[in-house]
C-alpha cells in the first residue's frame, strides 16, 4: 500500500491536528447548546402552556451539530492516520453534511430573531392580559423576577409590586434577553462552519495525495 510523502505528509498530519481540534470544537458547541437549553433562566421563561418552542429548535439543531462533530473529529483522525481513502470520503461528506446544520443554525438564528423575540413577547402579554388564570399569574410572576421587568410596553410596578427595583419594561427585557442568545447561536454556526471548509479542503487534497501515491506503484 503506497504511503504519502514530503508535502502530503505535512498534510497528512496537519488534518490529524485539524481532527483533533474539531473534536474540541465539537466539544465546545454542545456545551454551549446544553447550557442554552437548560439554562434556568431561559427554561423558566419558556416553560407552560402555550410557550414558543422556535428559540429551542436552533439549540436543537446546534446541540446535534456538535455531537456529530465529536464524532466526525474522532474518525477523522482514525482516517487521516491510516491514509484510508474511504474514511477520509466519508469524513468528507459529514463535514458537509455537518456544514450545512451549522449554517443552518446560525442563519435560522440571525433570520428568525425577530420572531422569535415576537413570539415569546406575545406570549407574556397573554399572560398579563388573562390576570384570572393562576397559569397566567405564574408566567407573569416568572417573567418579572428573571428579567427584572415589569408590564408591557412601559414599565408598570402595579402589575408586579413583589418585583424590586424595575428598570425596564418587559417587551424590552425580553429582547435583549433573546437576541443576545440567538448572537451565540448565530456566531458559533458561521464560525464553526468557516473552519470546517479548511477541514474540507485538507481532507479533499490528502484522499486525492493517497490515489495518486497508490496509482503509481
Amino acid at each position: 500500500m503506497g504511503k504519502v510523502h514530503g508535502a502530503m505528509k505535512c498534510v497528512k498530519y496537519l488534518l490529524f491536528v485539524f481532527n483533533f481540534i474539531f473534536w474540541l470544537s465539537g466539544l465546545f458547541v454542545l456545551s454551549v447548546g446544553l447550557w442554552l437549553r437548560f439554562e434556568p433562566e431561559t427554561v423558566q421563561l419558556l416553560t407552560g402552556d402555550g410557550a414558543p418552542d422556535t428559540f429551542f429548535i436552533a439549540v436543537y439543531i446546534l446541540l446535534i451539530a456538535g455531537g456529530l462533530m465529536m464524532v466526525v473529529g474522532f474518525f477523522g483522525c482514525f482516517g487521516a492516520m491510516r491514509e484510508s481513502q474511504c474514511l477520509l470520503g466519508s469524513f468528507f461528506t459529514c463535514l458537509l453534511i455537518i456544514f450545512g446544520a451549522e449554517i443552518a443554525a446560525g442563519v435560522f438564528g440571525f433570520f428568525n430573531r425577530e420572531q422569535i423575540v415576537e413570539e415569546v413577547q406575545r406570549f407574556y402579554s397573554n399572560a398579563i392580559t388573562d390576570i384570572h388564570n393562576s397559569n397566567s399569574t405564574t408566567i407573569t410572576f416568572i417573567y418579572h423576577n428573571v428579567l427584572n421587568c415589569c408590564g408591557g410596553s412601559t414599565p408598570n410596578p402595579a402589575l408586579c409590586p413583589e418585583t424590586e427595583e424595575v428598570t425596564k419594561d418587559c417587551l424590552t427585557a425580553i429582547t435583549d434577553f433573546f437576541i443576545e442568545k440567538l448572537y451565540i447561536i448565530g456566531f458559533i454556526g458561521i464560525g464553526i462552519a468557516g473552519v470546517m471548509i479548511i477541514g474540507m479542503i485538507f481532507s479533499m487534497v490528502l484522499c486525492c495525495a493517497i490515489r495518486s501515491s497508490r496509482e503509481v506503484i
